[in-house]
């Protein structure tokens, strides 16, 4: 039976709901706070603290784990470590630990099983796909050529230097022709940060902060939330711009106006990102009594420090350029990151029939195939993160366009810790493994990826989802 969550319509018909086969979400309750009107990354962090059974602990699949003394020593960085404290970390340290060090030091902080089961029905179970997937990347990093790595370096430190040198000139000259590029260039700059805000602790992930965000709210938000359970309950980028953008295709959830007034008013939300992110933290601050700001926060203010260092006798039009700035590439930020490969028709939402188990060719004459377990509701973790992005294509290839429009979606959803710039190197075998799991990678355009995300918008209607090289095996039939 399709499951609901208590208190929470599933949105499926009667007819729909009796499927035996298919799954609605990926949790088994719904999140606590998901639905609080101020909605923050610490309610988010404790309302997984309410449902994950961790007690008090960190949780790794059925055992929990004492994680408190090795914090300091942790490789990629102690915050990944402490922000978790208290919840289920079983997907970020399987996605974020590709080598099996990580895994075989775990025995030494087990405390004991778990109480209860867990929340979240995915699973990696070793001959699924994800597992099978991450083998063989594990193998290929072994042979892979690292040098490219330089290269992502490189573009953000030109990128820096650009929104620098535009700065200037913008306010040298009045000009907010300028200034436009001057957005632009902070965008491209915001965006290729973020490849390295999910690498271990980097000086570069700082650049993240430079127009009002927060790196280290984004690993909760976007690393911890987004990237972990994409497109579901637990996904704050879709819970977080409820209820004026409303993902899911809950006909409760959004009525005429939100389901069509966002091709008219989504602009001026896609602009208002930057600054309602910090706004947000000192209402959070002020409503909690509790400082959520870092010294990191002041990065913000090194643009027009800058600017005004450089021309002193301007002040007016440096505040005046610099609110400008910020609002145009919150703009652009919104514009490429909402369409970037999540929200679309055809990507898995909550509310959507997903089958429990999908199985790869190579198993399909096995009666009782190892990776399926005990549980006959597992959602493998990788064929679910396939299962909700639709790429845009035409970025292949450039490793500028790549860091600067979140291109690759598919391998760094999956392997979210490697750097962009050596996933070509890999794509060989993601591709040789999808086709033997009989899954493949679904693409479109940017103009349609924009159309699509307001259709994604309007939708009120579950659908069956279906992996994209079955569906172009049914076509082939017709």
């Amino acid at each position: 039976m399709a499951e609901r969550f208590e208190g929470k319509s599933s949105h499926l018909s009667a007819v729909q709901a009796t499927t035996a086969s298919y799954t609605t979400d990926i949790t088994h309750r719904y999140p606590t706070f998901r639905d609080e009107p101020f909605k923050s990354v610490h309610n988010w962090l404790e309302g997984r603290r309410y449902d994950d059974g961790a007690e008090g602990l960190w949780r790794i699949k059925d055992g929990l784990y004492d994680l408190e003394d090795f914090a300091r020593t942790h490789p990629g960085g102690s915050e990944w470590i402490r922000l978790t404290k208290g919840t289920d970390i079983t997907e970020a340290f399987e996605t974020h630990h590709i080598s099996r060090r990580a895994e075989q030091m775990l025995p030494k902080f087990f405390v004991r099983q778990a109480t209860q089961p867990r929340n979240v029905r995915l699973t990696f179970h070793e001959h699924g796909f994800y597992r099978t997937l991450k083998r063989r990347i594990r193998e290929q990093l072994g042979r892979v050529d690292t040098t490219p790595k330089e290269h992502s370096r490189r573009i953000l430190d030109a990128l820096i230097g650009a929104v620098l040198v535009t700065a200037y000139l913008a306010v040298r000259f009045g000009s907010f022709t300028i200034g436009l590029v001057c957005a632009i260039c902070v965008n491209a700059t915001i965006i290729a940060a973020h490849n390295f805000l999910h690498q271990r602790d980097n000086w570069r992930m700082y650049v993240f902060n430079i127009a009002f965000l927060s790196y280290r709210e984004w690993r909760v938000s976007h690393v911890m939330s987004h990237h972990l359970y994409p497109n579901s309950v637990l996904d704050m980028e879709i819970s977080s711009f409820e209820p004026f953008l409303c993902y899911l295709p809950w006909a409760d959830l959004k009525n005429s106006f939100q389901r069509y007034g966002s091709w008219f008013y989504g602009p001026f939300i896609y602009g208002s990102i930057f600054l309602s992110e910090y706004l947000k933290r000192l209402m959070d601050s002020f409503s909690q009594g509790k400082n959520r700001f870092q010294l990191d926060d002041l990065v913000p203010f090194l643009m027009p420090a800058f600017m005004y260092a450089t021309n002193p006798d301007q002040i007016a039009v440096i505040l005046q350029m610099w609110l400008f700035v910020v609002l145009m590439a919150s703009f652009f930020f919104g514009l490429i990151g909402l369409s970037a490969g999540h929200h679309h028709p055809k990507a898995l939402h909550s509310g959507d029939l997903f089958p429990y188990v999908t199985l790869p060719s190579i198993y399909n004459s096995i009666s009782n195939p190892p990776f399926l377990g005990s549980n006959s509701h597992d959602i493998d973790f990788g064929l679910y993160q396939m299962a909700t992005i639709v790429e845009r294509r035409g970025v292949e290839g450039s490793l500028l366009q790549v860091l600067t429009t979140f291109g690759d979606h598919y391998l760094h959803h999956l392997f979210p810790t490697l750097d962009h710039a050596i996933l070509p190197q890999l794509n060989g075998v993601f591709l040789a493994t999808c086709n033997e799991f009989d899954v493949g990678k679904r693409c479109s355009s940017w103009f349609s990826q924009y159309i699509a995300q307001n259709l994604q918008l309007a939708r009120v209607h579950a659908k069956q989802y279906q992996p994209q090289k079955q569906v172009k095996k049914m076509k082939s039939r017709k």
